[in-house]
């Protein structure tokens, strides 16, 4: 970590099995790139596996927890049911939720997981273990059902600027499905207040080979999960180039920027926590420069 920002290589990842409360799991591990003790306050980022059979006992958190299944498949519980899981289903855990994962399938399923506020060690990790009755038949993710309230899908595909007419889409075209595109740049929201969230976002981010964002600063934290492609990030004047496994973060006030530099699409998983404000939640530096060159004055 270098002052307001880390950057974490995949290839260095190393998915352990855990300790405190989830010492009881079965054939469970976990990366934890992003955390109270990398500086965050607001943001516990970590990569997860489950291998078949393995299983996570139920338990709540004091905290707001995400997830976005990367590979493979398995199986989440609630109070509402049991849900299958796979590639690219996505989900929300509110605070004091029970839940609990299990993986009934041939290989191991890994998933990105999202906590907000961080866990606290001294409060072991803000997490209890409880009981959960089980489900035996657990139902797919289903986006056009109304009542699946939490979960929801999300592909490469979904990203396609080309592909949003109304008999493609799997649920109706509305603003709420609406993609947001702008300067080579598409994002797709996934986890929001829509979906329940009080205290962070998750969203897909695709740049096109053009694609470029200036530099620019939030008062919230960041953190960007690698998928496809090859980024050139800055960070506070520090380059990086970083492609699929690679983990970054930004702290507030982190001032930061991306551009493509592969051949083709850029793609991530990004989070922030708290939840933006609903405005000036982006600073651009370019912006104030302007406005420093046309009155002729400095910052002070």
């Amino acid at each position: 970590m270098t002052g307001g920002h880390l950057v974490r290589s995949g290839g260095d990842a190393v998915l352990a099995v855990p300790r405190g409360w989830a010492a009881g799991a079965s054939g469970h591990r976990r990366w934890d790139p992003v955390g109270e003790d990398t500086g965050a306050v607001h943001t516990g980022f970590g990569v997860c596996e489950l291998d078949p059979g393995g299983r996570l006992p139920a338990h709540v958190h004091s905290f707001e927890e995400s997830f976005f299944v990367v590979a493979g498949g398995g199986v989440v519980e609630t109070p509402e049911g049991a849900f299958r899981v796979g590639e690219g289903d996505y989900g929300l855990f509110p605070v004091g939720v029970p839940h609990r994962w299990r993986n009934d399938e041939g290989r191991a399923v890994r998933w990105a997981e999202m906590q907000a506020p961080v866990p606290r060690s001294r409060y072991d990790d803000d997490t209890t273990l409880v009981d959960l009755p089980t489900t035996p038949d657990p139902r797919p993710i289903d986006v056009r059902d109304p009542r699946t309230r939490r979960f929801g899908t999300v592909t490469p595909g979904h990203l396609d600027v080309g592909r949003q007419s109304q008999e493609v889409l799997a649920v109706s075209a509305s603003m709420r499905t609406a993609l947001l595109v702008y300067s080579g740049i598409t994002v797709k929201m996934m986890v929001d207040s829509d979906l329940g969230a009080q205290l962070s976002t998750m969203f897909m981010v695709r740049y096109d080979p053009d694609g470029v964002a200036g530099a620019h600063d939030h008062p919230f934290e960041e953190t960007y999960y690698f998928l496809e492609g090859q980024a050139e990030a800055t960070f506070d004047g520090e380059h990086h180039l970083l492609g699929a496994g690679d983990v970054a973060w930004a702290g507030v006030g982190t001032v930061h920027g991306f551009r493509n530099v592969g051949d083709g699409p850029l793609r991530w998983l990004e989070t922030q926590a708290p939840q933006p404000p609903r405005r000036h939640s982006y600073r651009f530096a370019r912006d104030w420069d302007y406005l420093n060159d046309t009155t002729g004055r400095v910052r002070g």
